[in-house]
């Protein structure tokens, strides 16, 4: 925090901890070997792999068994639907929506494309960028295999009724996946209520390294899948995972869950109970801030606010008349600011238009933002009037 920057890019992960820099050094130190030994080393690793399923369970309410674990959310849901389209065959359906990101959203079309299977899209109120919930009652039938969507936006913040989506999907048998890589350090998470089937979570996004994982309400799902493993005796998690993990930044993960429920210091209990208090304290702080930020850039005239969906994370992006969002965001750069240019090309902003107008700015609060860093916004942007 000390290099003099105001750090607005929370939506593309947030800063390290510290304590989670040292975790990984001190595994990388020590003498870690491969599962299924009988020495130290060998232990070592298997009680890393142990704990980080464990955290993860924790973090949103799960069994540890059901925890895979892997290298980035992109690719484990490119895993998952590459195992699930397995027993998939032609006319087969699934539904994406037009507010995830591409990563959620090409696993599903490339598995359609390769079964002959058809792809059914949610679409998104594009005054609001809500993703109403009803439009699911006409796009899921009964040969809906699958529903993918996202937890909340990270380009405009919203968090879509997933309860309600999962709800209309069970209906007909079909497995919810949800992405919920950018909600996790912002809102708590309990995947039993949430109506998901399996969750994907990115570590980036809460502070932690750069491990993700997918995580089954049902951990007798796994055993249904085509396994990806290399190993032939790979059972549960392990069947979905490919190759040996990253034992150091499996540790720093562990950490970084530690971090997240230690942020309240009033927070008591289980680690699990310290996540829920600590995760919805950083909620009320941020959601604060988020409210501030909006009121006073919908104040300026010359700037304009994409969307106004009622449940969100601290994530907003906006334009500014006369100019393109890549000459902002220099604009921004030169008095300290950090964010994003979207060319709003792709995605969500593509959905809107945004391109034609020269892109969108994107901002992103994180649990250290304060009322200085939305002065020295503001300040930057009043400018440029």
């Amino acid at each position: 925090m000390g290099d003099g920057w105001i750090h607005l890019d929370g939506a593309a992960g947030v800063l390290v901890p510290e304590q989670v820099a040292s975790a990984v050094a001190t595994a990388m130190r020590a003498p870690v070997s491969s599962p299924g030994g009988v020495f130290p080393a060998s232990r070592r690793a298997e009680s890393i792999v142990a704990a980080a399923r464990k955290a993860i369970a924790d973090l949103v309410g799960a069994d540890p068994a059901g925890v895979v674990l892997g290298p980035s959310s992109a690719v484990m849901l490119q895993r998952l639907a590459d195992a699930l389209s397995e027993k998939w065959t032609l006319g087969d359906e699934v539904v994406v929506s037009r507010l995830d990101e591409v990563g959620n959203q090409d696993p599903w079309l490339r598995a359609m494309r390769r079964v002959g299977g058809t792809v059914r899209w949610s679409e998104i109120d594009i005054e609001t960028c809500e993703l109403p919930a009803w439009q699911y009652e006409s796009l899921v039938s009964a040969r809906t295999k699958a529903v993918a969507l996202t937890a909340a936006a990270g380009s405009v913040g919203t968090r879509p009724d997933v309860p309600t989506v999962a709800e209309i999907a069970k209906r007909v048998g079909a497995l919810v996946v949800v992405d919920a890589s950018y909600v996790t350090p912002f809102a708590p998470l309990d995947i039993a209520s949430s109506g998901a089937d399996v969750l994907a979570l990115s570590a980036l996004s809460w502070g932690g390294p750069a491990v993700s994982a997918l995580v089954f309400r049902d951990p007798s799902l796994l055993e249904k899948l085509r396994p990806v493993s290399l190993e032939k005796n790979a059972r549960g998690p392990a069947r979905l995972e490919l190759g040996r993990h990253s034992y150091p930044l499996l540790a720093g993960l562990v950490s970084s869950i530690d971090f997240l429920a230690g942020m309240d210091d009033s927070a008591t209990g289980s680690r699990r109970e310290r996540l829920m208090t600590s995760i919805a304290s950083v909620k009320s702080h941020t959601g604060g801030l988020l409210g501030r930020m909006t009121s006073e850039l919908q104040a300026l005239r010359h700037v304009m606010v994409i969307g106004a969906a009622i449940r969100r994370i601290p994530v907003l992006a906006f334009t500014v008349s006369g100019g393109k969002a890549g000459d902002v965001v220099q604009h921004l750069a030169s008095r300290g600011v950090c964010a994003f240019a979207d060319d709003g090309t792709d995605g969500v902003f593509a959905s809107l238009g945004v391109g034609e107008v020269g892109g969108a700015v994107r901002i992103g609060l994180a649990h250290y933002s304060n009322d200085y860093d939305v002065n020295q916004l503001m300040a930057a942007l009043d400018v440029l009037r």
